[in-house]
């Protein structure tokens, strides 16, 4: 089996990893879950992160087949359409996306003719859907509770697991917004740590608690070190001590702009007829924390 090579880009205004991975043989790639800026303050949109990771992308000469989303993020926008544009690699993420677009679409008032069937994407990946990036081998697991749409792409020995584990000190991730579900964390997460042990993890998230940022540790180092999983929790625990932390976590800043982006496949709404685009606001959907 060919393993990729990982390349990471980390916002640090979100907290949020990126990737770019390849098959060094053929030097066929994808990006994993790329970060389109936006500065809530000015209402502004910029790509310096997507132009760092095309820039890495064409000084390496990585001949670039698909964009990746891992699930509709709720704390940054995606960069997908963008590029999409600059290399024409096709976009993808789970097929059940469209049960958080049906979701948010309620949330939002969008209107009924809003599409809700993933169109967003060039593909809509399955359950246990495989392709292939070059020689590598990439599995799609569905890995839902995070949000209903989640999944992890495993690219030979590289897992990207989105925002379901955090690195081993920081334990997993948040299982409160619509369509969350702590019990279904528990069961994806299980999944992920019976892949084989020296498995690279790569997270989507981390905010640094007290050392350099970092993204990757093993499939043994979760099991041994991941301060949710390193006891061996029952669901039951495990719920326990999820939901108590969840209780306590503020919404996401970006999450109501970034949702609205998100579900359109990064895209921001349609114009109106002054030529620029609106976000919107569900005012008392969401209690203050």
């Amino acid at each position: 089996m060919i393993n990729p090579v990982v390349k990471s880009f980390w916002d640090e205004p979100t907290g949020s990893w990126q990737y770019v991975f390849h098959d060094p043989d053929t030097m066929k790639g994808a990006v994993v879950d790329p970060v389109l800026d936006f500065d809530p303050l000015a209402g502004a949109t910029s790509t310096k992160n997507a132009e760092q990771i095309l820039r890495y992308i064409r000084e390496t000469g990585i001949d670039l087949e698909w964009i990746l989303d891992t699930h509709p993020h709720a704390d940054h926008f995606s960069a997908g359409p963008w590029l999409k544009a600059e290399t024409g690699a096709k976009t993808a993420i789970g097929e059940k996306v469209t049960g958080v677009q049906n979701l948010w679409q309620g949330i939002y008032n969008l209107p009924d003719d809003f599409p809700t069937d993933g169109s967003q994407w060039d593909n809509l990946f399955a359950d246990g859907d495989t392709f292939m990036v070059g020689n590598v081998p990439v599995t799609v697991m569905f890995s839902p509770g995070h949000t209903l749409a989640s999944i992890t792409y495993v690219a030979g020995d590289a897992a990207f697991v989105h925002d379901t584990l955090m690195m081993p000190d920081s334990g997993s991730s948040r299982a409160d917004f619509p369509g969350g579900n702590s019990g279904e964390l528990y069961n994806s997460i299980a999944a992920i740590l019976a892949l084989p042990e020296h498995t690279r993890v790569f997270v989507g998230h981390d905010y640094a608690p007290g050392r350099p940022a970092a993204c990757e540790a093993t499939v043994a180092q979760h099991r041994a070190n991941n301060i949710h999983w390193k006891d061996n929790p029952t669901e039951a625990e495990y719920r326990a001590v999820r939901d108590a932390r969840d209780a306590t976590l503020a919404l996401p800043k970006l999450m109501l702009a970034a949702l609205q982006v998100n579900i359109r496949g990064g895209r921001v709404p349609a114009p109106e007829d002054n030529g620029r685009s609106y976000l919107k606001v569900p005012l008392n959907y969401f209690e203050s924390r």
